[in-house]
């Protein structure tokens, strides 16, 4: 199916359904809440009804998002359960979380997604791998369904555009991307005011983690994998919330030389969650799919059912194995 069929058939299901349960990825990023936001913008323009729903809270650094305190969440579930469903920034259909338990028996879902590991598990699928983020597959979208995008949708793309792409740097930063960057900034997103926002300022207990973490900056023999761990109790202590975490592990990677940073995230005495990040040498995801997580060739992620000092020499040695591999 080509790419233009593709987002006839994602239209036509909007068109011909009604009552939508939009749902992201646990533990949403940028990405996640903004294609929520964005999808809910779309029916509501369209005069559709529709519930927005994740398992976790909105990070609280997106809260300026249209309608993002709308979104419903395991504190605020919905008593009812839902025949029609549009999935957005999934990798996988478990990355769906809890919200599968809203899905009706006989349930139809449109798959939105880029994420390299998907593989098609909608009704129908709106799947564009070499896309910067799900963002910009409903950028396409829009376009093919003519809506006319004003400040709060471009606003939501440009955020989600601006986070998958780290502020517009990392390599999947294509002309395209910067294309419809220059379309969002005409149609009312305030490019220097997000990037103050999502790229600049951080809460002292982010501050603090960071110096907790970087005391444990760790590099393999060769010093081409770098990695860093924190802990609950880390959270606790420095003040940090878990959306505090993120950027970390491009601590280790930035180092000249490293060709993979990893963060160790301990979420229980025997589960860890990795975040992996690549210069490009070796495809990260394929290393976190052998863990049963994944993601995209340069940043990926996985959890290992394991104690801390488990998981990781286990992860490096993974890491380490398809450093070799690649040569």
């Amino acid at each position: 199916m080509t790419w233009t069929e593709q987002l006839e058939a994602a239209a036509d299901y909007i068109r011909e359904r009604d009552d939508f349960l939009v749902v992201a990825h646990v533990q949403p990023d940028g990405d996640a809440i903004s294609s929520t936001v964005a999808v809910g913008w779309l029916l509501e323009k369209l005069g559709k009804t529709y519930t927005m729903y994740n398992d976790g809270p909105v990070p609280s650094r997106l809260a300026y998002l249209w309608k993002s305190e709308s979104i419903a969440t395991a504190a605020s579930r919905p008593d009812r359960k839902f025949k029609h469903v549009i999935s957005v920034d999934c990798a996988d259909f478990g990355r769906c979380g809890a919200s599968k338990e809203l899905f009706e028996e006989g349930y139809d879902l449109l798959n939105i997604d880029h994420h390299p590991t998907n593989d098609g598990f909608g009704t129908v699928n709106l799947l564009d791998f070499e896309a910067a983020a799900t963002v910009e597959i409903l950028h396409d979208l829009c376009e093919t369904m003519q809506m006319t995008m004003d400040e709060a949708a471009a606003t939501a793309i440009y955020t989600g555009l601006m986070t998958d792409t780290g502020g517009f740097r990392y390599s999947n930063t294509s002309a395209k991307v910067m294309e419809i960057a220059s379309a969002l900034l005409r149609a009312g997103a305030n490019g220097p005011q997000l990037a103050e926002t999502l790229l600049e300022r951080m809460t002292m207990g982010q501050m603090r983690m960071i110096q907790t973490a970087l005391t444990r900056l760790e590099f393999s023999s060769d010093q081409r994998i770098g990695w860093l761990w924190v802990t609950g109790e880390d959270l606790a202590e420095t003040g940090a919330s878990s959306e505090d975490l993120e950027g970390l592990v491009n601590y280790p990677r930035n180092v000249e030389g490293v060709e993979v940073g990893l963060l160790f995230k301990q979420t229980a005495p025997d589960s860890v969650k990795i975040s992996l990040r690549s210069a490009g040498v070796v495809d990260v995801s394929a290393v976190a799919q052998q863990f049963g997580g994944g993601g995209h060739i340069r940043a990926a992620g996985c959890r290992v059912g394991a104690t801390l000092s488990e998981a990781i020499p286990q992860v490096v040695a993974a890491v380490q194995k398809a450093l070799d591999e690649a040569g």
